[in-house]
């Protein structure tokens, strides 16, 4: 596996790649803005010298050994020298599955090989840092960009280059459509902006949907007994609570506040709980239950050690929460928390209210 140190190109790794800070509406085009997808699937700078190719993560641990079927590919789609800014994505049919993309992250060689094989996937490049001697980080992103069509221009399947476009309406369109294909939103980019590692000098905008979902449990905060994160549950057509994600955004004192208001809800056996199966089912590794019902328990692939353990309550408080969107049957990041509903009964927190976006064509956007 190739080690930074075997590297010697004009840029080299760690690179913490340039950030977006969110904003509530699309930025309005003032002559230099660029718009494009965003895509939902893992962060990832890509360096190749040669026969050495590195994928430096997010957080700078390397995606390399999880992915290689990424780094032939790269070998045969990126010029020999370069460092290119994208994600890692699995496309399942026409959309995302970011499930499947979680689920490469796995410890055991042989079971990377076999996913490797089965779930292959793809690099969407949106930004160019680098390319035979020249680093081109303090090149406005217009620039960047002109120059990351070139380099691309005879790459495959497996490395694509994000769609994108200067005219507002056109992104606000992009905004609705893509959603279906399981993108999450539009990254907007000024055009005279050198490439700024860790800052967030771009903008997301991201959809904001409500929903009314049933508080199962909490898990306790990691500085204390003290409320961390709420567990969050819907009902699907044939009366099973799903787990659907967690709150948590609440300040340190509205945390303490929490355990005393939600401690007469709570349960001492679990099998009066909804989720009472989840002790049997907590190290499948996969978020999966009886006949795949979602339980709260799973072991986590980022953190084997993480305690997902929860002090489980009765299932009769109700509150609204925001959330961006749904991956599968379930919130894609935490939901924030917006208000009680002492109005609504447990019982009519359903899928049913979720708002379904329009099914998109995954090849139709990357061939725009």
């Amino acid at each position: 596996m190739t080690e930074i140190s075997d590297l010697t190109l004009p840029v080299l790794p760690p690179v913490s790649p340039m950030l977006a800070k969110a904003v509530k509406g699309m930025p309005p085009q003032n002559g230099s803005l660029f718009y494009e997808p965003k895509w939902d699937g893992f962060r990832c700078i890509v360096f190749r010298d040669g026969d050495q190719v590195f994928l430096g993560s997010r957080n700078e641990r390397p995606f390399t050994r999880y992915f290689p079927e990424l780094v032939e590919a790269i070998k045969r789609e990126l010029p020999d020298r370069c460092v290119v800014d994208g994600e890692i994505v699995i496309m399942r049919g026409q959309t995302l599955d970011f499930d499947s993309l979680q689920q490469r992250i796995h410890p055991a060689a042989s079971r990377v090989k076999l996913l490797a094989e089965n779930t292959p996937a793809s690099f969407i490049a949106f930004d160019l840092l680098a390319v035979g001697e020249e680093n081109l980080m303090a090149l406005p992103f217009a620039e960047r960009r002109a120059r990351l069509e070139e380099v691309t221009a005879k790459a495959g399947d497996s490395v694509r280059l994000t769609p994108i476009t200067t005219i507002q309406e056109r992104a606000n369109e992009w905004f609705e459509m893509f959603e279906g294909a399981g993108l999450d939103g539009i990254i907007v980019k000024p055009g005279g902006s050198p490439y700024e590692p860790d800052k967030r000098t771009m903008f997301k905008v991201k959809h904001e949907r409500t929903a009314d979902c049933v508080i199962a449990g909490y898990r306790e905060h990691k500085s204390g007994p003290i409320v961390g994160s709420l567990l969050l549950g819907l009902y699907s057509d044939d009366g099973r609570l799903h787990h659907v994600g967690v709150s948590a955004s609440f300040p340190m004192k509205r945390r303490e506040e929490l355990v005393a208001e939600l401690a007469p809800y709570r349960i001492t056996e679990m099998s009066e709980h909804p989720w009472g199966e989840w002790a049997a089912w907590a190290g499948n590794g996969v978020g999966g239950g009886p006949e795949g019902q979602r339980l709260p328990g799973a072991v986590s692939r980022w953190n084997a050690k993480k305690d997902l353990s929860f002090i489980p309550l009765r299932p009769e408080l109700v509150i609204e929460v925001a959330y961006d969107h749904m991956e599968g049957e379930r919130f894609r990041h935490t939901a924030q928390f917006r208000r009680w509903r002492t109005d609504r009964s447990p019982e009519s927190c359903t899928y049913d209210q979720l708002e379904k976006p329009i099914a998109y064509n995954l090849d139709d956007i990357l061939a725009r």
